[in-house]
């Protein structure tokens, strides 16, 4: 089974909706091969912004800070419930295109062969986000990161230093709106059955259900005492008289 993700390593219902969805997987017994794509919720955000988590929200959305600490206390519940640990109050600012960069660059590597590199590092970035309080957003905290999950830091370096990847982020991100999907996460399955946000695990166990079903092999039902279903059918040598 394939599933194609798009999310950023920033958004907290993203980070809720990957637990989510192996939990649902590791319910079922489904093997996926999961794939992850870039969008990036505020490509205009900058690893400088000195605000908190609360501040730069209140002031996106206009609804001031007392409405950000109240809805970052929420997502924190929600989030503890999947079994993950936020600490929002030490989340710092950050651009998050080169974290995507990197992410791509993983999903090469393990496409040549090693490990899922990019799964793990898309995990432990958002870990870094939400949980460590790191910037993600700086290339040394990005560098250690990339290295700690086993990538190799001289081609993170590499990567880091150009523009190497950006092409592919800005794809990521035209893909998910050509598909509909002006938010994340977005889930495609078997690129047939969407799931658009983080959902409950049963609405993840539905869209597996039905992706499974989709590829079971067709039932033959001949003809009572039939031996052969083919005795009555045409192929490349010809049709049986």
């Amino acid at each position: 089974m394939r599933i194609d993700i798009w999310s950023d390593v920033v958004c907290p219902w993203c980070y809720i909706g990957k637990r989510r969805l192996e939990q649902a997987l590791a319910e079922s017994g489904d093997q996926a091969e999961i794939t992850w794509h870039s969008f990036q919720l505020d490509p205009s955000s900058t690893n400088d912004d000195p605000r908190d988590l609360a501040e730069r929200l209140g002031s996106k959305y206009g609804r001031g800070r007392e409405w950000a600490v109240q809805a970052n206390e929420h997502v924190t519940s929600v989030a503890a419930a999947a079994g993950l640990e936020f600490n929002l109050q030490d989340a710092k600012a950050a651009n998050t295109v080169d974290a995507h960069r990197l992410i791509h660059l993983a999903r090469e590597l393990a496409e040549s062969g090693e490990k899922d590199l990019h799964g793990l590092l898309k995990e432990r970035l958002m870990k870094a986000y939400f949980t460590d309080g790191l910037p993600v957003g700086d290339h040394a905290t990005l560098t250690r990161l990339a290295v700690e999950v086993g990538l190799p830091e001289d081609r993170v370096t590499e990567v880091l230093a150009g523009t190497t990847y950006e092409a592919e982020v800005a794809a990521d991100q035209a893909q998910a709106l050509a598909y509909g999907a002006n938010g994340v996460p977005f889930f495609v399955i078997d690129e047939m059955y969407g799931v658009s946000g983080a959902q409950p695990v049963e609405v993840f166990q539905e869209a597996l259900r039905r992706a499974n079903a989709d590829r079971k092999p067709v039932t033959l039902i001949t003809a009572p005492g039939a031996t052969d279903p083919s005795d009555a059918a045409c192929g490349p040598d010809g049709c049986p008289i």
